[in-house]
């Protein structure tokens, strides 16, 4: 049953929804420990992230149980972080994943389980909560929230300045969803100022070359394509695409080699990998299609830089295990190829990369 027995509720415990904190009138049937306003709110936290993480909430809701001695209550305190630590990275990633896919009303119940779990474990007034507000922040700008959003970014904002150890890298996300307010604020000056600060400061924690300091330049590059300064514009697309490349070049390689000298990597047989989280893979996906989709509209201008981020996308794809979609990419870099009539050599290179995907052997996805 899902509806809560109001009689079988201890009394003074006051039961709140998982989503909106509004009193709780059902309850999840299968773990029994996560409440909800009504049937909305819990498909809509079914839906986002409560199916994968159900059963791991219930020694985290419950009573601990009793140690026989200090060393024993130790460890389940230990176990029971552990648990903490895994379901804040779990459903941060979720949440990002579900935002770079543009689905931005799945993201807010996933980055509310990491906040929640960000407060137990870190307190209220802690930097580690900064991640999670700039999460709902960009889920709310997504959804065209804009007040909720700023009030989200506020809060990690102040949270930031309360702090003396924030690294370098939570300044980098703060700056670029600040930045993303004011783009959709349409205060493109402000939206600079504050995308220059992420690129410095991921520049600080990654590297210049780094594709987590590459988003800064996809979104300064949107702004200038936005104000038609293409050149600027162009200049920035060029640099994103030269770091992805490099960066998924790298390991395909690797891949590369392996398969001309039939070696087992790690004991895996030819198993592709980004080195990439699913968040990372759909981040990377929205940025390279979106580029792809500008330098389409100008290819009869630059037909080379169509085709270099044609072949990116076959990279991604064919390292991400789906041959079908590299295929895809690879035919379309190919007949932009020839019918531009470009050099031998630019048409053997693709022509390279679909003969090695059309040897793969894993599934299709």
């Amino acid at each position: 049953m899902n509806v809560i027995y109001p009689l079988a509720v201890p009394k003074g415990r006051r039961l709140c929804c998982e989503v909106c904190e509004a009193p709780a009138e059902r309850v999840c049937a299968a773990c029994t420990v996560t409440y909800y306003c009504g049937v909305v709110h819990q498909k809509a936290d079914w839906d986002s992230i409560h199916e994968k993480i159900c059963q791991l909430l219930i020694p985290l809701r419950t009573s601990m149980p009793f140690y026989n001695s200090e060393e024993e209550r130790q460890h389940g305190l230990q176990q029971l972080q552990q648990r903490q630590k895994y379901l804040i990275e779990f459903c941060y990633t979720v949440a990002q994943k579900y935002l770079f896919e543009g689905k931005h009303e799945d993201a807010v119940p996933a980055a509310l389980q990491s906040l929640r779990f960000r407060v137990n474990l870190y307190g209220l007034s802690s930097v580690e909560l900064v991640p999670a507000y700039l999460l709902l922040a960009e889920a709310s700008l997504g959804l065209g929230r804009i007040v909720q959003a700023e009030e989200y970014l506020f809060q990690a904002q102040w949270t930031v300045l309360k702090s003396t150890d924030c690294s370098n890298a939570t300044h980098s996300l703060l700056h670029r969803n600040l930045g993303l307010l004011y783009i959709a604020k349409k205060n493109y000056e402000e939206a600079r100022y504050h995308l220059a600060n992420d690129i410095y400061f991921a520049s600080c924690a990654f590297g210049t070359e780094d594709i987590r300091t590459s988003g800064g330049y996809f979104h300064l590059a949107n702004i200038f394509y936005d104000l038609k300064k293409l050149d600027l514009a162009d200049t920035l697309y060029t640099k994103v695409s030269e770091i992805w490349h490099a960066y998924l070049n790298n390991h395909y390689q690797v891949l590369s080699q392996a398969h001309i000298q039939q070696m087992d990597l790690l004991g895996k047989l030819f198993e592709n990998d980004t080195g990439l989280d699913e968040a990372q893979e759909a981040e990377a996906i929205r940025i390279l299609t979106s580029i792809l989709n500008i330098r389409e509209s100008t290819s009869d201008k630059a037909p080379q830089k169509t085709i270099f981020v044609l072949k990116i996308l076959v990279m991604l794809y064919y390292l991400m295990m789906n041959s079908s979609k590299a295929q895809e990419y690879g035919m379309r870099a190919l007949s932009l190829a020839k019918e531009q009539q470009l050099d031998v050599h630019e048409q053997s290179t693709i022509q390279e990369l679909l003969s090695l995907i059309s040897t793969e052997d894993h599934p299709i996805t």
